[in-house]
């Protein structure tokens, strides 16, 4: 039987929730280094939001929740009480108005006004043409994400509706199904959408250039394959959190977390996963919280997986470390032990999800990104020590490319189970086709 929106992460309503946790507003510095980012823009704005019973919905309000975002208004059958729970420790600012149910009559458009940008992640074409009718008459931007199954191909696609795009286009972003019904879902997939989806919100409500593509991601239709596959994690930052999620939507139950560092209040605009935590190892606390959201029964170690460190138990490696030099150590680990290797790496808008797969690739991830050269153009300096956060590498940073890097990360090691080429994946906020 389906699940619905309100319980799609497998916890029961009457398991014990946390409480409101106070959160400085400091964790949104890394956002803040961009160069003209505009904060108040975020946080003044309302956005409308269409959902639908999956758990689109539910990760956009998550997402929007880390950005800054704090005025909401959601129509949907319900939002994943854990999700909104997350969202909600993470951004105590932030409202929700849900108002439960389908979006199926003009007149319901009240219910958005004053909204500076409505995001459509609904499944029917009655909702996606009364929201594109709005956008035309009135000039709201409308933002346009689904999954979708075309039969051979899966995937995602995002579109921005601004008035005077009366594309050709805009046929295949209206759903075959004029009312709501069962649809496919699947939660990788959504990972990806809303991360898209909150970085074109961000756009319209900075006024900066939206795409003018519809932005795809797709790939063959997969078996769900290897679930019971050892997972070793190399990072619990935020591609770690979001790879974490990924797997838990996925099914896999056995995996493990490494990272030495303490939850920092400047990780929160983007680790979504550790409010409440500020203090705690990452590793230890990301795998608590997924348990407890879950039920599964992940594993954090609070050190790094050194050069020395057994990984022979595993059959996955994901790497979502930090520093060149481990990344160095990752690639030559797997290419020694013959494991498939997920590399990820973001910036504040570009990123990549690299794939070493010993029975289908020479090089690894490290030498796709030519790492060896970096690290002996610097003479090897960087490396951060035990415990140390992003405190010591201030760099710019944002959730959108992350939740994008680690659902791709997380699809491609669903792509090499079922027995494919999974194709490495580079990303490109400010380029027309982002993918």
């Amino acid at each position: 039987m389906k699940k619905s929106a309100r319980d799609r992460t497998g916890r029961p309503e009457n398991r014990p929730q946390p409480g409101r946790i106070e959160v400085p507003e400091e964790r949104l510095d890394r956002q803040l280094r961009i160069p003209g980012w505009n904060q108040r823009a975020l946080e003044e704005a309302r956005i409308g939001v269409v959902g639908d019973d999956d758990l689109l919905a539910s990760l956009f309000v998550l997402s929007s929740s880390a950005l800054g975002l704090k005025d909401l208004v959601v129509i949907a059958p319900g939002l994943d009480g854990n999700l909104r729970g997350a969202a909600e420790r993470l951004n105590p600012a932030l409202r929700v108005r849900l108002v439960e149910g389908f979006y199926t009559h003009p007149v319901l458009e009240d219910l958005f006004t004053g909204c500076r940008a409505i995001v459509d992640l609904s499944r029917y074409g009655l909702a996606n043409k009364l929201l594109l009718g709005k956008g035309l008459r009135d000039g709201t931007p409308v933002v346009r994400g689904f999954c979708y199954d075309g039969g051979d191909e899966q995937g995602v696609k995002i579109f921005t509706y601004v008035r005077g795009r009366e594309w050709e286009e805009l046929r295949e972003l209206v759903s075959e199904a004029c009312f709501p019904q069962d649809h496919f879902d699947d939660g990788v997939l959504d990972i990806i959408a809303a991360g898209i989806a909150l970085e074109e919100t961000k756009n319209v409500l900075m006024e900066r250039k939206t795409s003018e593509d519809v932005v795809t991601y797709a790939r063959s239709r997969l078996a769900p394959k290897g679930r019971g596959t050892r997972v070793c994690v190399a990072g619990a930052g935020a591609l770690g959190n979001f790879v974490g999620l990924g797997l838990a939507f996925s099914g896999f139950r056995d995996v493990v977390f490494f990272d030495p560092e303490e939850v920092e209040v400047t990780n929160l605009n983007r680790q979504v996963f550790l409010a409440g935590a500020v203090g705690s190892n990452k590793a230890e606390a990301l795998a608590g919280s997924l348990n407890g959201m879950f039920g599964m029964a992940y594993r954090g170690y609070g050190r790094s997986l050194e050069r020395d460190t057994d990984i022979s138990g595993y059959g996955v490696v994901f790497d979502c470390a930090d520093n060149f030099e481990t990344k160095i150590a990752l690639s030559e680990k797997c290419r020694e032990k013959g494991k498939i290797l997920v590399s990820g790496g973001t910036g504040a808008d570009t990123g990549q999800a690299i794939v070493y797969d010993p029975e289908r690739k020479k090089e690894t991830p490290a030498e796709v990104l030519g790492l060896y050269g970096i690290v002996e153009e610097r003479g090897g300096g960087g490396r951060r020590g035990e415990g140390a956060s992003c405190d010591y590498v201030p760099d710019p940073s944002v959730i959108m490319t992350n939740m994008i890097i680690a659902g791709v990360m997380v699809d491609s090691l669903r792509i090499v189970l079922d027995g494919k080429e999974a194709e490495n994946v580079f990303y490109d906020g400010t380029s027309a086709k982002m993918l």
